[in-house]
Order: structure tokens, then sequence, then C-alpha cells
């Protein structure tokens, strides 16, 4: 392709709105957009991109026996509420009415139009599993769009759903994912890890996310020191034994503590440790208030709270709801002569915990001399905090390390969730009905490419993996208007092109400095310049991932691209 014929507006400064890398290179490379907030054109550096990146997404579902469809982006109301997902999915689904005052949502996803579009035509076991996916863009109405195409309101995603009449058949169709999975984001040069992960609103269990190592990312991961072991920190569980010491219990006190709310103020005003602090949250699940106590150097886990409980919701009581239930403001509230409804739930770490501290329910106020065995009625204890570096690992090798992560990938093991929902039945040999087994697997196409530019780029902009460049040669003629350059540069596009590369001929009417300004911003893999020396048929190719340049003769050139690019 000729950059002249092609629609590549490069920018020389740094968009102000633009906070990350990829959104600032993606912005000044001319490669995307913005039209409103969280939505993006992609333009045709972009599209090339994206299309390789679909292309190896396709190769690694085929291989894994998957089938590509395309489903509506329009979905109607009637199969979210058949699900039970249309009350509780959230703001995030775009909802509309049509000129009939029918009620549609755009898609976020699809595992209802799958699921009614499965049920209608697979009626034995006979034809299963079958693992169905479609390339296509997903609408989502996020609350706070950021950082480019890293999280937008509409963006490209690849989502596939496998269904099954055993369990030992999704755990062989998960496996297969899961290697795909693998397979995809390797050949796309990234740095990942696939982690345990929560299901969250899709349901399920037995679910991975793929992450993007990136100091972005705005997943927390934690990983083993010594093996292989990483989770979503939501979903790392805590294995560390706590001692109970054998010091003498003092008698409670309530004392005073005016205007001491935080455990940092009142473990600094009592002079204590945070350790033998109790912290007393107030939460709503499932509409029934629970008091969640951990230790005052710990942080609850709400996701681990929910899996307690096995609740649909949880979320923090309000100011004005803890008001109301138990008579007191938050920063003063603890466990001790609550009203009976009230659950009170701990973390394995407070039962440890002698002579410690605790709000009083009752503003400015505490209590010393804690003992809760003694003190309050703790239902039960379980592992509901958060996991913190140091700790030992949940597999027992190692201690856990925090990296950040951008989620590119996403596998659940969705079992009978939308199947028993919707009557997605099949008959089994016996001829008896029995609800579908689902598997539910999700690639951010759009989120890879921005994820790929994180990790690929230098001061220069972005350093493209030849395989996922938008063309792999940028051919340059330092000044057009001469007759052996620009003719020399002519017929090596020709020549390249004929042999199987991708080549960008910068054939504008530019001065030699802004054509290698864009070329580095731009990122193509290997760049040749078409110089002084064309008279003597020698050109210089400078490779744009190490900055290594050499002279080549043109009798040599095509054996030292093959070198370099293995064509």
């Amino acid at each position: 392709m000729k950059q002249s014929m092609m629609f590549i507006p490069t920018l020389r400064e740094i968009p102000a709105d633009a906070e990350v890398k990829s959104h600032q290179l993606m912005l000044r490379a001319g490669f995307i957009r913005q039209n409103t907030s969280g939505v993006y054109s992609y333009l045709p550096l972009a599209h090339k991109v994206l299309k390789k990146i679909e292309q190896i997404v396709r190769e690694e579902m085929n291989q894994a026996g998957a089938s590509e469809l395309l489903m509506p982006a329009l979905q109607q109301a009637e199969l979210w509420q058949e699900s039970g997902r249309w009350y509780s999915y959230g703001p995030e689904l775009m909802r509309l009415k049509d000129r009939h005052n029918r009620d549609f949502a755009l898609g976020a996803t699809h595992e209802e139009m799958i699921t009614s579009l499965v049920r209608d035509e697979v009626k034995s076991y006979k034809r299963l599993p079958l693992a169905l996916y479609q390339i296509q863009t997903k609408f989502r109405d996020e609350k706070r769009p950021r950082f480019g195409v890293l999280r937008g309101r509409e963006f490209i995603m690849k989502d596939a759903y496998s269904f099954h009449s055993t369990n030992e058949s999704l755990d062989e169709g998960y496996t297969k994912m899961f290697e795909a999975y693998q397979n995809v984001f390797s050949r796309c040069g990234l740095n990942f890890r696939a982690v345990i992960a929560d299901s969250g609103a899709m349901g399920g269990t037995d679910t991975h996310e793929f992450m993007v190592l990136s100091e972005i990312g705005e997943d927390t991961i934690a990983y083993s020191d010594s093996s292989q072991y990483a989770a979503n920190v939501e979903m790392a569980p805590v294995i560390a034994e706590y001692e109970k010491s054998n010091v003498a219990e003092n008698e409670l006190e309530k004392i005073v503590t005016p205007n001491q709310r935080t455990i940092e103020e009142i473990s600094s005003f009592l002079n204590v440790s945070k350790e033998t602090c109790v912290k007393s949250i107030l939460f709503k699940v499932d509409e029934k208030f629970v008091l969640v106590l951990a230790r005052g150097d710990h942080e609850i886990n709400d996701i681990k709270v929910k899996n307690l409980f096995s609740a649909s919701v949880v979320e923090l009581a309000t100011a004005d709801e803890t008001k109301e239930v138990l008579n007191c403001v938050p920063g003063y509230v603890g466990p001790i002569n609550i009203p009976n409804e009230i659950e009170v739930v701990a973390d394995q770490a407070v039962s440890v915990i002698i002579n410690g501290v605790c709000g009083a329910n009752e503003e400015n106020h505490h209590y010393k001399g804690v003992n809760l065995d003694r003190d309050a009625k703790v239902s039960q204890y379980a592992d509901l905090r958060f996991i913190q570096e140091g700790d030992v690992s949940p597999d027992g090798k190692g201690l856990i390390q925090f990296a950040k992560g951008i989620e590119v990938g996403h596998v659940f093991k969705l079992g009978t969730r939308y199947s028993e929902a919707m009557n997605a039945t099949f008959l089994d040999e016996n001829g008896r009905a029995q609800p579908m087994i689902m598997g539910c697997y999700g690639i951010g196409v759009s989120r890879t490419l921005a994820a790929i530019i994180e990790q690929h780029n230098d001061e220069n902009g972005i350093v493209w993996p030849e395989n996922i460049a938008p063309f792999t040669i940028h051919i340059i003629p330092v000044n057009v208007k001469n007759d052996s350059q620009r003719e020399l540069a002519e017929n090596l596009y020709h020549e390249l092109n004929t042999k199987g590369y991708e080549v960008l001929l910068d054939d504008r009417q530019e001065r030699v400095g802004v054509k290698f300004a864009d070329s580095d911003l731009i990122g193509l893999p290997v760049r040749i310049t078409v110089g002084k020396k064309a008279d003597e048929g020698i050109v210089e190719v400078k490779l744009r991932k190490s900055g290594e340049s050499f002279e080549v003769n043109l009798n040599d050139l095509t054996e030292k691209l093959t070198q370099i690019l293995g064509l």
C-alpha cells in the first residue's frame, strides 16, 4: 500500500486526555479516533491489526472444534427475562425500546441468545458436544470509560459457547479452550498469566482469567514466587494458620475515643497494634444485613462474603442503613450487643485476638479488652479477607507476590445456570430430558490490540510483533523527487509485494525526518531506506525492535529479509 493513499493521521503531541501508553500511541500513530466517550473508530492501520488478531483467534477456535456463526447484537428482553439477568445485570446493559414499545438490549454478551438458538435445534445427546463462536461488537454502558479501547462502551469481542451432555465432556471442552487461549495470546506476543477468577454476573464455577501483565492493569494478580499458582486477588484463598496466645483475658471496658474512626486513628490513639483491632463492616447480603469482622490490618473480601452465603448480591450498607440498623455511624460499629437478627461472621484471623479493640456502636466510643468468644456472638469463622503479599501461596509453595494485569480473556464453566432457567434440554440415552451443560469463553479482541501495544513500545512509538504488524516492511525513499531513489523504491515495493511481504511505501512529499518519525511511531518491524546509494544498488535496512541497521546490496536483500522475517 502507498502511504499517500492511506488514512494515517499521525500526531506529534501526546493528547492531553490520554493517560496510558496504548491510548496515547494509538491516537498519535493514527490507529483510532474517539467519536464519543468510550466509543472509537478504528482507522485503517488498527483495522488491519484487528483482522490479524481475529485470524489467530479463528484458527485456534477452529482447531479446538468450534464453528463460527454470527448472532444479532439487538436482543429481545424476553430472553434476558427468562435467565433472570434483565433485572440483575445492572446499568451496564444498554436497554432500548422499539416503535412498538417492546424492550430490547444491545448485546453485552450472548448467553441467552445462544441458549435459545441451541435449545430450539438440538434435542438429542447424539448432537452433543457442540461449540459455537462469533466475533462481534459488544456494548456495555461503562460508568467510567477510560484508557482508550481498554475500557470502552463499544468493543470487539470473540465469544464462544459449548454445550455438553456430561460434566466430563465439559471438562474436556474447557481444557481445549484453555489451551486455545494460551495459544492465541502466545501468538500475539503477550506476556500473560492464566489466573483463577470469579465468574461475577456470568454465573457458573471453575473460571480463569487471562491477564496481560501491565502496571496499568485494573486487576491485581496474586501469584506464587515459587510455583505456577496465580489467581485474581479476589479469589486467592488464605491458608495462614493463626495461634491464640495464653495471655489472661481482661475485663471489657468502654472508653471514650473522640473523632477516632479509622483503624489507623484508633491504633495510634490507644497505642495498640492494628492486629489487635477488630474491623467491623455492615454488609447487605441479598437484602439481609450481616456484620463482617476482620483484623485491623486486613481487608474484607466481599467476593468471599458473597460465596460464603451463596448470595447473588453483596454490597456495603450505606451510612443511613447503618444508622437505622445499629443506631450508629460508620467508624464506631462493633459486634457487641447488636440486634439478634444481625448475623455476625468473622475472618479466621479474628478468632485468635485476645483483649482486642472494637467499636462500641456509639459515636466517639470503643471497647477494649474485647474477647469475642465471651463478648459477642459470632456465627462462624471463615476465610473472608484478601490475601496479602508475603502470605503463604494457597498451593503451599512459596510466598504470594502481586502484579497488575489487563484482562484479555475469560473462560467459564457455566454448568446448567442458563439451560435450566431457559429450559434448554436434550434427551439422554434413556430418553430422559436433561439440562444441557454449558461453557462460555470470551476474548476481548480490541482490548488485546491495546494490550499488545502496552507491552510492545518504546520512547519513539509502537514496536509491533512481526505477525501482528499492519505491514511487515516500511520502504522510505529519502527524496521522492530524486528519480533513482523513487524508481528503486517503487521497484522494491512491487517486488516485495510479489514475494508475499506486506509493504507500506512512504511516497509522500514530506521531509525525511517526518517520515522517519512517523515510521518509528507506526512501528513496522523492518524499515528499508532508499537514499544516496540508490545508484549503487545499496539500501539501508533497520530493525524496529533492536534498532540495528546495516547496508544491504539489492542482490542480497531477499536473502537478508528471509533471515530476518522467515519468508
